[in-house]
């Protein structure tokens, strides 16, 4: 219980607050109920969307010293709430309607119908940039010549000695966003071809970091230390899986404050699913889990890419991950029987 206190009691907050702002603004109950089941709906798509994400961090977080998890746990989620559930939508409307932040603010609050419109239509940019990231990620784990358990062998193998061609991963993900370009409308491919480039940078340059501050030239410095890479790292990468939640939670509502609230909500019970999988081992419990959430991770990853062709609904999203990650549940069980028989 002590994992889930805190977003069960930003869950009643949230609930709170949103009835509030709905009934300050209209005094019409039925439309608070409404607003209410809104948050409510938008809590669970996050959770549905990022229950991955979680299992994903919790690998990278069993790593990290106490300073810099307590860090990414509060840092973390005041970045995760209000960095990408409030300021990004600001930031992608002010971007494409060439105004600056206040002016995007202003029509978020008077004009929500066009301030929604903008969000979605910037939705091919955002899914090419946050796909092309979570890709590199994906392919990062599978290509891995230290990788020595596998669960799907037949895919898995192969990867793993395709790794010790150099930048392999890059050669790859450069294939696929030629695959894709080629085939997309004119109209697209420039804004698709920056984006996913935009992708890839951003995922070399934080992995870079990352590996520059776990060398022994910057070990004696106290605050840039190994943790802080594994911190941006994990913010990078909170940041690429919550992108379609973000864009899509704008075909729920237009209210920017509302999906906040909602979307916020569910960003604290992923952090404290993340915290319940590294506390309780979960990972070393279920072997194969690991693996299903990279491989979830994946398939959001190809689901981004495709948006220029055709958008997947959140729900079709959600149960596809979750079925990866129930399937490896039950494998991982089925695994540690043998062994037990063994």
């Amino acid at each position: 219980m002590k994992f889930f206190l805190v977003p069960i009691l930003s869950l009643f907050a949230g609930l709170a607050l949103a009835g509030y702002i709905t009934w300050n603004n209209t005094g019409n109950f039925p439309t608070v109920i409404q607003m209410l089941l809104t948050v409510s709906l938008l809590s669970v798509l996050e959770i549905s969307l990022s229950f991955d994400n979680a299992v994903v961090n919790a690998t990278v977080l069993k790593k990290m010293d106490e300073v810099w998890k307590r860090r990414f746990l509060t840092w973390g989620i005041a970045i995760a709430v209000f960095g990408m559930r409030f300021l990004f939508p600001l930031v992608i409307v002010s971007v494409i309607a060439d105004v600056n932040l206040y002016e995007s603010l202003i029509m978020a609050v008077s004009k929500p119908q066009e301030y929604a419109e903008m969000m979605l239509n910037a939705h091919l940019a955002v899914s090419a940039f946050g796909g092309s990231f979570l890709l590199m990620v994906f392919l990062d784990f599978f290509l891995s010549e230290e990788k020595d358990a596998h669960w799907i062998q037949a895919i898995e193998k192969p990867f793993s000695k395709m790794a010790a061609f150099q930048s392999i991963e890059l050669l790859l993900a450069l294939g696929v966003l030629m695959g894709i370009y080629v085939n997309l409308p004119d109209t697209d491919k420039v804004t698709f071809l920056v984006s996913y480039l935009w992708g890839i940078m951003t995922y070399l340059i934080v992995h870079g970091i990352s590996g520059l501050l776990e060398s022994e030239s910057m070990s004696k410095l106290k605050f840039f230390s190994s943790g802080f890479g594994m911190f941006l790292y994990l913010e990078v990468l909170d940041a690429s899986f919550s992108f379609d939640g973000v864009v899509g939670a704008f075909a729920i509502s237009n209210q920017l404050l509302i999906i906040m609230i909602g979307l916020g909500v569910g960003a604290f019970f992923v952090r404290g699913i993340t915290l319940y999988l590294v506390e309780k081992e979960t990972l070393n419990q279920y072997k194969f889990l690991e693996h299903g959430a990279f491989y979830a991770l994946g398939v959001l990853a190809f689901f981004m890419l495709l948006d220029g062709f055709f958008h997947f609904p959140e729900w079709l999203t959600a149960l596809t991950g979750a079925a990866i990650l129930v399937l490896s549940i039950l494998w991982s069980i089925v695994e540690n029987k043998n062994e037990a028989k063994a």
